[in-house]
């Protein structure tokens, strides 16, 4: 295959990052390189001014708002708002329960939910796992009952991303409870100020706090708000959840990652001398940078194979950029923490004293975050099995 972009390519790219400077506030941007905090605010103006260019929902088909972008274009535009970096847009909402409305969902719900979606107008999160029904998601026992034209919906999501940002939800509920566990449960979307819905922060081990548990009592739902056929939704979640996986190696936050502990590296000085000078440091910072590469090249490929697995399903060869992107982004903080060394300690009085060394207080809690990466959008071991499976045969 031909790994090299087109002319086209190469000015869709440059259009992109023109785009990226001249619309992405300094203040965002500048949170983002260092791993800050970016508020609700700010990435919400930010995707209304992606939205009013039409690229927000880049991905939907044409007659949704989508651009008719191919599968490159939506590579390299994506990598290029990684590696500026600027937000991409809501997974839950875009590329998530989006699809699965104009997919599943009947006219009334795409004329009302898919504008919302793309203006940000709604913050969705996702109400799938349970604190019993986490990598075995059709364990879930959170139950819908069916009251005339309304939903009772009983039990508790855990893990929950965002959720004190969101104002919907889309939920995997058990609606027949006689049926098989991967039969039998549906998917219903309401909204997360409903009498009856509770959301409590978990705090992360970076003293973050990015996830929810959502306890739902006797939450009083239209029935109208079921999307597709009842007992249909274990289907639903799988079609979800194969809508862009190219995108889930992050190879440009790597990239940038690496550029920065490049520029870092210069000035950071260990024995008298730059980092950047010490042969054991350029050794591993080598050898990421030659895997990241290899990623790069094997997502490529991936993107150039996509369409031939069906709508919605996945190249099971995904999964391998799953967990190289997951080494890859935990290889790029461990390398910052060992740079910095004991500046990157969180509240030292070194971050006190030093305006410019301030930034290095985000490093360990940086460090920590990505642990999680190996665990969320499937584990390490899940990908392995279907590796196994899929792509090997065994």
């Amino acid at each position: 295959m031909d790994l090299v972009f087109t002319k086209e390519e190469q000015a869709f790219r440059q259009e992109v990052r023109q785009f990226l400077r001249d619309n992405v506030s300094p203040q965002m941007r500048h949170k983002m390189i260092q791993d800050r905090h970016v508020s609700k605010e700010e990435m919400v103006t930010w995707w209304r001014i992606l939205n009013k260019k039409g690229w927000n929902v880049s991905s939907w088909p044409k007659e949704y708002g989508g651009t008719g972008w191919s599968s490159v274009q939506h590579y390299i535009f994506r990598e290029e708002l990684q590696m500026y970096p600027a937000p991409t847009p809501l997974a839950f909402g875009v590329g998530m329960v989006g699809p699965v409305i104009y997919t599943f969902g009947n006219e009334a719900q795409k004329k009302y939910y898919l504008p919302r979606i793309a203006n940000v107008d709604d913050w969705w999160c996702q109400g799938f796992s349970e604190p019993g029904a986490g990598s075995d998601l059709a364990s879930l026992t959170t139950k819908a009952e069916r009251r005339g034209d309304k939903w009772i919906i009983n039990g508790q999501k855990t893990w929950t991303t965002l959720a004190q940002h969101a104002d919907m939800i889309f939920c995997l509920c058990r609606t027949d409870p006689r049926a098989k566990k991967q039969m039998g449960i549906s998917f219903i979307v309401f909204c997360l100020n409903s009498k009856g819905v509770t959301v409590r922060p978990i705090q992360t081990i970076d003293g973050g706090h990015e996830v929810n548990e959502v306890f739902l009592d006797d939450v009083e739902v239209p029935y109208e708000n079921l999307i597709g056929e009842e007992n249909k939704g274990w289907d639903y979640a799988k079609f979800l959840l194969g809508n862009e996986r190219t995108g889930i190696a992050r190879v440009g936050v790597s990239k940038e990652r690496i550029r920065r502990i490049k520029e870092v590296a210069s000035d950071v000085k260990s024995g008298g001398r730059p980092m950047i000078e010490d042969p054991a440091f350029r050794e591993k910072l080598a050898i990421s940078e030659i895997e990241l590469k290899a990623l790069e090249l094997t997502q490529l490929r991936i993107v150039a194979d996509e369409g031939k697995h069906g709508k919605g399903k996945p190249n099971p060869a995904s999964s391998m950029l799953k967990i190289k992107g997951t080494q890859s982004q935990q290889t790029a903080t461990e390398l910052l923490m060992e740079m910095i060394g004991p500046f990157a300690a969180p509240y030292n009085e070194h971050h006190e004293s030093s305006e410019a060394m301030d930034w290095t207080a985000q490093i360990a809690p940086s460090y920590f975050n990505n642990r999680k990466v190996s665990i969320y959008g499937g584990s390490d071991e899940i990908q392995r099995n279907i590796i196994a499976k899929a792509v090997l045969g065994l």
